[in-house]
């Protein structure tokens, strides 16, 4: 059932930007739409505990912990009815991403041709569902925000027809829409971490539509730049980002958490891991570390690799020494161990147990954050992972007011109530969302241009071009 809010609670205005939000997550993302002036009145999201983090920090819109198929018609009625006689501003549709496929739409489509029909993952097609409540509430303006990979995801569609999604997309919205995809790299502005997605923008807006046609981009210019140029900052490093949190280290529970700073913890490494990372060098993999024996300290032992095997698979070397190729003590590399008592190389990513580098903007953040061994998710100086308030630092959602609790959760043991939400949770919605600043300035710009007042060039910077051939449904 939605958990409704009701109709009179909030006064309304003609020139109110109205929202709806459907696969919102926990609304991590959908802070940045509402401090750039959009007032959410629908959130759609079907897994319970992202639901209830969302109603907790978004309680003016009325929330359905449901599939999007399931709700559309009740978000429709509940919408329309809300809005009553208002028009709708913008619909954002975060589908799930988790089934893109990196495999190129020729391979698939010729596979298909030869009729070798392959297998694709269902949950890509639950753009669908929510494509016809787009269509049935034409909002005015229209986001879809996933990983690049959507630009060469093949779905079969409502003829079970193979084809891009961004191709549906057109075809369902050509008639009354304009726009563009675009590949934004969110380092570019401001977010200290490197996280490209894929941003496809369409509008209905008659000023915006034709600033459109005339050239000018449908998501805002970049602020920053690696190497700053034509007016833009630098990249803000995770080091400038993190500077003022009190330094952790994961050797001991007494020196891995800080009392007075909520959430500023880390997990405590067993001894052997602290010693990979203690030993690792900025920017660098443990893998790769080299003699530490007083007496040797040799450091030309070979590093670790990776090859392509004969499919074509990229594979860690198995063949990475365990033990000084000059005095044959146990380097502090990452090892296992096998029921026999032998020990070797960890397999696994070359990247693994591996610092971040502490001038550029962190890694990608995902929901294994918080695991020495996951790819790049070392602190670039001290002997830990990243804290879950330097991550949301990172994922800029402590630039906005976000509530952690207190929340209803869902487990097999049923529902309980408890006074914040558990690390694995937060860990997850962090990993998964969008950084709340860059969807601020994709708020602000979409109102900018929207406006036939305001002064806008219509112009392509040189390092953001929509991705696919433009189109215009006019």
């Amino acid at each position: 059932m939605p958990h409704r809010r009701s109709l009179n609670e909030s006064k309304r205005s003609s020139d109110r930007k109205w929202g709806v939000s459907l696969f919102c997550g926990s609304g991590i993302g959908d802070l940045g739409f509402r401090a750039a002036g959009i007032q959410f009145l629908a959130m759609c999201e079907i897994d319970p505990d992202r639901s209830a983090l969302a109603a907790l920090n978004f309680p003016e819109a009325t929330h359905y912990p449901s599939d999007v198929s399931e709700a559309a018609d009740q978000i429709v009625r509940d919408v329309e009815e809300r809005l009553d006689g208002d028009e709708l501003w913008l619909v954002s549709c975060t589908a799930p991403c988790q089934g893109m496929s990196k495999n190129g739409q020729g391979t698939l489509l010729r596979n298909a041709r030869a009729g070798k029909r392959p297998s694709l993952d269902p949950r890509n097609r639950l753009i669908l569902p929510g494509l016809d409540i787009i269509c049935r509430l034409r909002p005015r303006w229209v986001v879809f925000e996933n990983v690049v990979e959507m630009q060469n995801t093949v779905i079969e569609d409502r003829k079970g027809q193979l084809r891009l999604i961004v191709d549906i997309i057109r075809e369902e919205l050509a008639d009354d829409y304009v726009g563009s995809p675009y590949v934004i790299e969110v380092a570019d502005y401001g977010v200290p971490q490197r996280r490209q997605r894929l941003i496809s923008v369409f509008t209905r807006d008659e000023t915006a539509s034709a600033r459109f046609r005339a050239g000018t981009l449908l998501v805002p210019s970049p602020t920053h730049s690696r190497v700053p140029r034509h007016g833009r900052a630098k990249w803000t490093s995770v080091s400038e980002a993190l500077a003022d949190f009190p330094p952790l280290d994961a050797k001991s529970p007494e020196r891995a958490e800080h009392a007075s700073i909520p959430f500023h913890r880390v997990p405590v490494l067993e001894p052997k891991k602290y010693e990979w990372v203690r030993h690792t060098p900025a920017g660098a993999s443990a893998f790769d570390n080299q003699c530490v024996s007083p007496g040797c300290g040799h450091d030309s032992n070979r590093n670790h690799g990776a090859s392509r095997n004969n499919e074509g698979i990229n594979q860690a070397h198995k063949t990475t020494p365990l033990y000084c190729e000059k005095c044959g003590s146990l380097l502090p590399r990452p090892y296992a161990e096998d029921p026999d008592g032998k020990i070797r190389i960890m397999s696994g990513f070359t990247s693994a147990y591996k610092r971040m580098s502490a001038d550029l903007p962190a890694p990608t953040l995902t929901r294994n954050l918080s695991y020495a061994c996951s790819d790049q998710k070392l602190h670039p100086t001290q002997n830990r992972v990243l804290s879950l308030a330097e991550a949301m630092k990172l994922q800029t959602i402590s630039d906005y007011h976000y509530s952690w609790g207190p929340i209803e959760i869902t487990s097999v043991r049923g529902k309980r109530r408890i006074s914040v939400a558990p690390d694995s949770i937060i860990r997850l919605v962090i990993g998964e969302s969008v950084p709340p600043r860059f969807l601020h300035q994709l708020g602000d710009w979409m109102s900018a241009i929207s406006n036939p007042e305001s002064s806008i060039k219509p112009s392509l910077p040189d390092t953001l071009v929509p991705q696919l051939a433009l189109f215009d449904g006019k």
